[in-house]
């Protein structure tokens, strides 16, 4: 068992715990945002909070130089060995706090994708992974994000829930159960991890994974505070269609302005 968040354990299953999840429709939306808010051709991306290099990888295959940056060493270890095994190039994987690294560099694009800015929890950490987005920006260059969206989480709930994934002969069982803390915008998820085959547990742990939750008014303030001009905030993954009480997860666009 282990407190860590994205541990072995949960980064060894973390690809399998989520092959619902379209990561290559969520390239094509990035592009989308690209081709509509992009003041010049994107060429070099920055990819905070990379994980297992499920953006990093295909966007890279697309032509873009792609430096993905994770807190978490057993994450960047997946996303390095899914790389070597694609024999995928232009991309590079890098360890550092999303908060306060330094790669002496400017990009085209910065992303933030799977909600990572909400595992900012408190104001100075949100306004420093901000400002760190923006240091690593030219001006105009965009900074593309999704935030779990205040008024659906408040509307909508967390519910607690059990996900099975069979993989071979084996299988992995998820369970979740979440809480809310109001006051300070935060959803606390305690998931229990088992990996099985045959009914015998080969790898188990436990983690809690706290996550802020957003208001439009209040992202606009906190981009405001950080040199960026917001462009759109539409419901996760449509660059069109409004954000409201039933859409958990909110796509924002927004755009380096001077300082």
């Amino acid at each position: 068992m282990t407190d860590k968040v994205f541990g072995q354990v949960y980064a060894d299953q973390y690809d399998l715990l989520y092959t619902d999840k379209d990561y290559e429709a969520e390239c094509d939306l990035i592009e989308e945002v690209f081709r509509k808010y992009g003041n010049e051709k994107i060429a070099t991306i920055l990819d905070l909070g990379c994980g297992t290099g499920n953006h990093a990888i295909p966007l890279a295959r697309r032509g873009y130089q792609v430096t993905g940056v994770d807190i978490s060493e057993d994450m960047l270890t997946c996303a390095r060995a899914k790389s070597q095994s694609a024999r995928s190039e232009g991309q590079s994987f890098l360890h550092g706090d999303v908060r306060c690294i330094d790669l002496h560099q400017q990009f085209d694009a910065v992303l933030m994708m799977f909600a990572v800015l909400g595992y900012q929890l408190k104001n100075d950490d949100v306004l420093a992974a901000l400002s760190c987005a923006r240091c690593h920006l030219k001006k105009g260059g965009l900074f593309i994000f999704d935030v779990w969206y205040g008024p659906a989480v408040l509307a909508i709930r967390p519910k607690d829930y059990i996900k099975i994934i069979p993989s071979g002969d084996a299988k992995i069982i998820r369970a979740a159960s979440a809480q809310l803390d109001v006051r300070k915008q935060l959803c606390r998820i305690h998931y229990r991890l088992w990996n099985l085959a045959r009914d015998r547990v080969l790898t188990e742990t436990d983690e809690t994974h706290e996550m802020r939750y957003f208001f439009p008014m209040e992202v606009e303030f906190l981009l405001k505070q950080t040199n960026f001009s917001i462009q759109s905030l539409t419901a996760f993954p449509s660059l069109d269609r409004p954000a409201d009480e039933t859409t958990w997860n909110v796509l924002i666009v927004s755009k380096a302005e001077n300082g």
